[in-house]
């Protein structure tokens, strides 16, 4: 069975990593004059959350395919990423950007690689491509202007979280189809080279 067809078996926990991000993005909208720190410390902990669900889903699929690890090492680095900061909560403002930016494109360039590995197996696989793409830009963005002022940041982050949320919930969508077995009814979201 391919990654894919065992990941669908585990599509709700795509749509709940999809949710979780849509939510803290609307989260940093909503509450603008939040501080860093508490944006950090609640960054964090949706990291935390997002990589337990990455790590579970993983494990859905270890028997059934042998590239399982991608998901996997993609929840762990969000698990480290959430313990660090619990850890470490007192970091200037600075070194915190540098965290979720490496964080985001770590995690960006994962969802890239396992996007690449769903393209043969489902159509639509550019959502998930697409969410790591922007990942990987807003980690860029976290590393080129780390100086902008703490509101545009907040925004930032949560016009971020809110797209790879979107992009989760796209992925979601597509899994659910493919578990139903109707997945060939979908259009197609991206290039495939089949």
């Amino acid at each position: 069975m391919m990654l894919a067809k065992a990941l669908s078996q585990y599509w709700w926990l795509a749509l709940l990593r999809g949710v979780v991000a849509i939510l803290f993005g609307l989260a940093a909208f909503m509450l603008p004059g939040i501080t860093l720190s508490t944006l950090f410390i609640a960054f964090a902990a949706y990291a935390f959350v997002e990589g337990l669900l990455a790590v579970f889903w993983a494990f859905g699929a270890r028997r059934s395919d042998e590239e399982w690890w991608i998901v996997l090492l993609e929840g762990m680095i969000g698990v480290a990423f959430g313990v660090i900061a619990f850890m470490r909560p007192m970091a200037t403002s600075m070194v915190l950007l540098f965290y979720i930016g490496a964080w985001a494109m770590i995690s960006g360039g994962l969802r890239v690689a396992t996007a690449i590995r769903l393209r043969r197996v489902i159509q639509g696989e550019g959502w998930l491509a697409f969410g790591g793409v922007v990942s990987i830009l807003f980690g860029v963005l976290m590393f080129a202007a780390p100086e902008a002022g703490a509101l545009a940041l907040v925004y930032y982050i949560g016009a971020w979280a809110i797209v790879s949320g979107g992009t989760l919930c796209g992925v979601a969508y597509r899994l659910r189809r493919l578990e139903k077995g109707d997945e060939r009814e979908v259009p197609t979201l991206g290039v495939h080279a089949r």
